[in-house]
């Protein structure tokens, strides 16, 4: 297989490939030997042969790492790790630590409930001091994440939440308030001055996305003082997020990095993988990728290698997998279809939801294991999509044309001009206008419809959903104090539908990976890649990237 872009190629090349002469085709025969195959098979040659080609196809994508990790000595497939400090003592904040680290130093991220610590000030009997609460605890894993650079090159991938009802929720709800954050007394300088010339420079969480857990005691009253204040932070700095548990959820409070994947027990673990709808033509088709990527994600709870033992456990008994789909925006804008969940694409839905949970049932029975606690959850697919030069997730295209941010194996931030390969395959192919696309640039100002195909596709997915809806810049008129109001309102509507929610304030952070730019600037500048020294780069520059 050709990659459809210079781009996907490049980051075949930069994150995936093992060796010079490593092709996709290589790479879809290894994992799916490594995974379902060897001396003691777990599919048939049949099943394997098929996987193969949905893999080369790129109708089915595992976890990132899956494809980094397959082929090599150790088999760290699993993306991220739910973790949560199940009790206030020294011992356990000790040993959370090493928890942490040992699932950083695997390549995964971390998501760490820390609710059922005491508040900050809380006697504390034994020693006659006081608590110290949970944010100390929060920073401290932050400054890990930073120092622990995953297989050397990859940034340290962390959340931390805390119920909504906890007393440090004032503290944690503005933890993350650079701005406000002066370098030190003599200096007028703010953390988030200096991010954005350095977006390496280092500020309290900065590693860390964080979110308050919402549960049914929520519900008695949701447009309260914490909410409304989390609403307003969210559409300032873009955090908090939210995340959502109610019913027989109300205990699944632990997420994991990106918060699609939840759990209710400490050292659970992602599973993923990613079936690509805009490149599949028919349900029959859907239905057979469908039924072999499920099968694959189990064969990977029997195979891939865990940090420690209890990972192992409770593994064993959740059984956790997170089969999600990418390329939805693509799937639409193929069919002529506006950005919401439209009767077809509900046809669509129902077979990825039943298919899956009826082959976990029957595959896991056949071999005698537990079935899994949940199928589904749509993880975001940011290097994924554009290894398939699709759309992430269930988002829509961030933008025609952008510049993107990213890590490279010597530890340099670099970026690229692109041209939105699906948005470029639609306008030479059908001659669609580059502005008439719906974009999350575009639909910024139309929130409720954001939120409101989340929720609809929420109806099919067993676990979360990580999307993030874009903004507009805090103080623009539609998005501003007087706003709200509106917003709080709206979210507390389609809340109990949704697991999480998290909105992105356009130029929130210094250094955010995309950046919207004209599409013509963009054709002029495609394929050129730039060392960037801060978070501005001239494009005559030629830096590690080279060009």
């Amino acid at each position: 297989m050709t990659f459809k872009t210079k781009f996907s190629n490049d980051i075949f090349k930069l994150k995936y490939a093992q060796g010079k002469e490593d092709t996709w085709e290589k790479l879809s025969e290894r994992v799916v030997e490594s995974v379902c195959g060897g001396i003691s098979p777990l599919l048939s040659k049949g099943d394997r042969d098929a996987l193969s080609e949905a893999f080369r196809k790129q109708w089915f994508l595992a976890g990132g790492r899956y494809l980094y990790y397959c082929g090599r000595t150790v088999n760290y497939w699993n993306n991220c790790f739910l973790l949560r400090c199940e009790e206030d003592t020294r011992e356990e904040w000790s040993n959370l630590v090493w928890r942490a680290m040992s699932c950083l130093m695997t390549g995964g991220g971390i998501g760490i409930d820390y609710s059922r610590l005491r508040h900050s000030g809380a006697p504390l009997r034994r020693t006659g001091g006081v608590a110290s609460g949970p944010i100390p605890l929060m920073y401290a894993i932050n400054e890990i994440g930073r120092n622990v650079m995953q297989g050397g090159s990859r940034r340290s991938a962390i959340y931390a939440s805390l119920n909504w009802q906890h007393p440090d929720i004032p503290q944690f709800l503005t933890s993350k308030n650079w701005s406000e954050q002066r370098l030190s007394e003599r200096s007028s300088l703010t953390n988030a001055d200096i991010k954005k010339e350095n977006y390496n420079h280092p500020a309290p969480l900065d590693m860390t996305n964080i979110s308050l857990n919402y549960d049914d005691e929520w519900l008695k009253n949701p447009l309260n003082e914490t909410f409304i204040a989390n609403c307003r932070q969210a559409m300032m700095t873009g955090e908090p997020g939210f995340s959502f548990n109610f019913g027989d959820k109300s205990n699944e409070t632990l997420r994991n990095a990106c918060t699609e994947v939840s759990s209710e027990d400490d050292s659970d673990v992602c599973n993923l993988g990613s079936i690509h709808l805009g490149n599949i033509d028919s349900l029959e088709d859907l239905k057979s990728v469908v039924h072999l990527a499920t099968k694959f994600l189990i064969c990977g709870t029997l195979r891939a290698d865990l940090p420690y033992q209890k990972v192992h456990d409770v593994r064993s008994k959740n059984r956790r997998l997170g089969l999600g789909i990418m390329g939805l925006h693509e799937w639409l804008l193929k069919r002529g279809y506006p950005y919401e969940v439209v009767p077809e694409l509900h046809k669509w839905l129902e077979v990825y939801r039943d298919e899956s949970d009826s082959v976990a049932r029957s595959f896991c029975d056949m071999l005698g294991i537990s079935r899994p606690k949940a199928c589904r959850a749509i993880a975001p697919t940011g290097s994924l999509a554009i290894l398939a030069s699709t759309t992430g997730g269930i988002e829509p295209l961030y933008a025609v044309a952008y510049k993107r941010r990213y890590l490279t194996k010597g530890s340099h931030w670099c970026y690229q001009y692109v041209i939105d390969s699906t948005a470029e395959r639609l306008i030479n192919e059908f001659g669609i206008d580059p502005d008439r696309i719906d974009t999350a640039e575009s639909l910024a100002g139309d929130f409720e419809r954001r939120i409101k195909l989340q929720s609809d596709v929420q109806a099919y997915v067993d676990m979360g959903i990580s999307s993030t809806i874009n903004l507009p810049p805090w103080g623009s008129r539609q998005n501003s104090e007087s706003e709200v109001g509106r917003f709080a309102s709206t979210l507390a509507r389609y809340a109990p539908k949704l697991r999480g929610f998290t909105a992105y304030p356009s130029g929130a952070r210094g250094g955010q990976p995309l950046e919207a730019v004209d599409y013509s600037t963009a054709k002029k500048h495609r394929g050129v890649e730039v060392e960037e020294n801060g978070d501005v780069c001239s494009l005559s520059g030629k830096g590690f990237c080279g060009s």
